[in-house]
């Protein structure tokens, strides 16, 4: 039987939502709008698509009262910590932050500006930064009464990752298989929520990672006709297609519940890789995370000072 929402009292609720421009996170948006939260900052790469969104919240709700669209481009990490910094300058208090942003499966390597893989820091890397910059905010907000959650928009693609800590930027002997880097973005994310949840489990905050189930809104991201085709006959056979809206709630359901660090599957708590419960593995790919993020924002800050 498909989720539904309770009606929430958001309106102490100060929130960040990802990728709201498109599918899932465009419907998460409208729904989250609908429940009078205190602010709803969407991150957008597009003003004019975000912008977009504030029309379609105003259509669908009466009105977009206390949504605001923000500038943020995932791939561009000086800009992710552009939005962090102002932020903690202009607001100073977060509750909920949803990454639900990403790129889908790619058919070839595409780099970024930072020289990172564009599914390693689009779908991860980027997240982490986010989370990273805003912790201390977060846990200065909460309490047991209003306390805060970190979640995920991952994928079931995480059974297929692996995490090869020499090849994370997939250059290693020439290696590309576009199923496995989706994969294995997707299952840090995964592995990134359940430590989390341990760091913080003292502190009112939880945290989650959810596979929203497979959206027609998804495929249209996926790079290569090949794939785009494959995925919609699979669709076909399968009947495993939902709408957005039913995606977004799917997403929704378990971000509002007391548990921490589990992964869900449309909703409904789940087992993911096992390399997800490797707390080894876990602990360096969070220290990995912290300096590949801190020592490229001082390369890019020496080389502003130059300027």
């Amino acid at each position: 039987m498909p989720l539904k929402l309770d009606n929430l009292d958001l309106s102490k609720h100060v929130i960040i939502l990802t990728g709201a421009t498109d599918g899932i996170g465009k419907e998460m948006a409208r729904i989250l709008a609908g429940f009078n939260p205190k602010r709803l900052i969407l991150p957008a790469r597009n003003i004019e698509k975000g912008n977009n969104v504030l029309e379609y919240i105003k259509s669908s709700n009466g009105n977009a009262n206390n949504v605001e669209i923000w500038e943020m481009d995932l791939a561009d990490l000086q800009s992710v910590k552009n939005f962090a910094n102002k932020f903690i300058n202009e607001i100073g208090e977060l509750h909920i932050l949803i990454n639900n942003a990403g790129v889908g499966v790619q058919s070839r390597v595409i780099k970024t500006k930072d020289n990172f893989e564009l599914q390693f820091q689009v779908n991860h890397l980027a997240p982490f930064l986010l989370i990273w910059s805003l912790l201390d905010t977060m846990k200065r907000s909460v309490s047991a009464e209003l306390p805060g959650k970190i979640a995920f928009t991952t994928s079931v693609a995480n059974q297929f990752g692996e995490i090869d800590f020499d090849n994370l930027n997939l250059e290693k002997n020439n290696y590309w298989h576009p199923f496995k880097g989706y994969g294995n973005s997707k299952l840090m994310n995964i592995i990134i929520a359940k430590h989390l949840g341990r760091i913080v489990q003292s502190e009112n905050i939880t945290t989650c990672s959810i596979h929203p189930g497979v959206i027609h809104t998804n495929i249209t991201q996926l790079s290569s006709p090949f794939f785009t085709s494959l995925f919609k006959i699979l669709v076909k056979i399968t009947g495993a297609e939902i709408t957005a809206e039913q995606g977004a709630i799917n997403v929704l359901y378990p971000v509002f519940s007391l548990e921490t660090g589990n992964y869900y599957n449309e909703g409904i708590e789940d087992e993911p890789n096992k390399i997800a419960y490797d707390q080894e593995i876990a602990k360096k790919l969070w220290d990995l995370n912290t300096f590949y993020t801190i020592s490229l924002l001082i390369c890019l800050e020496l080389d502003f000072i130059k300027l």
